[in-house]
């Protein structure tokens, strides 16, 4: 298995740059669970010197008293440990009255479990940042995964940390060329299926690692009463949100193809205008996203499931749970390749495409019932390109048809600012790829993805 660090040297870049600049240094880290924020958090203070504090979701005063024995550790302060502190403001008040020749972290990590118990701990912060902390040496690094709570206690203009805050950081999901790193045992196919299930998140890629291939892995961890991933989003989504039952039923009818708000209302027994706060509630955490049509009308917004383990499990686990709690689900029972179709569009739209067209503005386009899977536009030439992704292997014939029907459906997009258009077609492997490409279309395959990664 895995232990590297892999990727987020951007990130370290920036946390390392932080620490050298000077004056007090207050830097928000959040990201949903499993991101991989500790790791990050861990990298950055080695060998350096400073309190390294996890928050738990326990009472207040516990929750002082050790952040205040974590304190009285690092200066070896005797009399601190024996006093009786009763409130955030008096911790860090003493922290605030600790000259420091130099710099110094204290790092909170999980620090939402400190706001939703007690909300003071901000106005707390707040107050002794302004009076001393923000002229200190220290390096203070607040994390958080209840994504909800950190955008809008820690982040918002509300905050009492608004303006204070010298850097703030989302910790995003690792691209896929990062990702297969988790996978030395995997096929490229089986990595890429990983990575359409369960994301770029290091933690899942940890648990996926200890498989020698996709199908057993799914099998033992999704697919099992037992398995890791069997309860997971359901526990996601208890951390963040009350009414499980309408965020469950809203994510159980986009999985399943309602991308509308009214299909979805519908879908749910429930009122459209009543839909939106679920909706927008779920867009904020990166659960769901809107998805607007390039050179299409904004009005033409449809939904998308966009974290990968909400769209899998809500699609197979959820509507499977009787089989799989009984042991009766089928080995053979569940036909996976229509979800990776859908989610392959997604991969090559955000991360191949992106590599092979570089400077392109990329998306993708609906009208009426037609859809094309990748448009791609670069006004500096004025060249546009159409795409489709197909996740099986095709034939020369079928390849072929699907580039004519691609250059049917072209003609209904207005595009008169790219009169310079080419005709892309992505699949797991296409026979005559190589004639394709002689003829001027823009053919790819599963090798041409996998050098794609090896060179980054």
């Amino acid at each position: 298995m895995i232990r590297d660090f892999v990727d987020r040297e951007t990130e370290r870049a920036i946390l390392e740059e932080e620490w050298r600049k000077d004056g007090g240094r207050l830097i928000i880290l959040y990201g949903r669970r499993r991101i991989g924020k500790t790791r990050l958090v861990a990298e950055l203070v080695r060998s350096k010197e400073g309190i390294l504090h996890f928050a738990e979701d326990t009472a207040p005063q516990i929750q002082i008293r050790r952040l205040q024995e974590a304190i009285a550790q690092f200066f070896d302060d005797s009399l601190l440990a024996t006093l009786e502190i009763a409130t955030w403001d008096q911790l860090f008040t003493y922290l605030a009255r600790i000259p420091l020749a130099e710099r110094r972290y204290l790092v909170i990590d999980e620090f939402t479990y400190l706001i939703k118990n007690d909300p003071t701990v901000l106005s707390a912060l707040q107050k002794a940042w302004d009076t001393a902390l923000a002229g200190s040496n220290w390096y203070i690094l607040l994390s958080g995964s209840m994504l909800g709570l950190m955008t809008d206690s820690a982040l918002s203009y509300t905050s009492p940390l608004y303006g204070r805050r010298t850097r703030d950081m989302l910790l995003e999901a690792l691209r896929f060329r990062d990702a297969r790193r988790f996978l030395p045992s995997f096929s490229f196919r089986d990595a890429l299926k990983a990575h359409l299930t369960i994301g770029g998140i290091p933690e899942y890629l940890l648990k996926a690692g200890d498989y020698s291939n996709y199908a057993t892995f799914v099998e033992r961890e999704f697919f099992s009463k037992y398995g890791y991933f069997y309860r997971e989003p359901y526990f996601l989504l208890s951390q963040e949100f009350r009414e499980l039952k309408t965020y469950q039923a809203i994510l159980n009818a986009v999985a399943v193809g309602n991308t509308s708000a009214g299909t979805i209302a519908q879908f749910c027994g429930m009122d459209a205008r009543h839909l939106y706060p679920y909706l927008e509630a779920m867009i904020r955490l990166g659960i769901i996203e809107k998805e607007l049509p390039l050179l299409g009308s904004r009005r033409q917004g449809l939904y998308r499931i966009k974290d990968c383990i909400f769209d899998f499990w809500y699609n197979f686990v959820f509507s499977h749970r009787q089989e799989i709690e009984t042991e009766s689900l089928p080995g053979d029972g569940i036909d996976l390749n229509p979800y990776f179709g859908k989610r392959f569009e997604v991969f090559v739209r955000n991360e191949f495409a992106r590599s092979v067209l570089p400077g392109y503005t990329i998306g993708r386009w609906w009208y009426r019932g037609e859809e094309i899977d990748l448009v791609a536009t670069q006004k500096s030439n004025g060249s546009i390109v159409f795409g489709e992704c197909k996740w099986g292997d095709l034939s020369e014939r079928e390849g072929r048809s699907v580039l004519m029907r691609l250059e049917q459906k072209a003609k209904q997009v207005r595009h008169d600012h790219y009169p310079s258009e080419r005709f892309c077609l992505v699949a797991g492997s296409i026979e005559g790829r190589d004639r394709l490409r002689e003829e001027g279309f823009l053919v790819y395959d599963l090798e041409d993805i996998e050098a794609s990664c090896a060179t980054g």
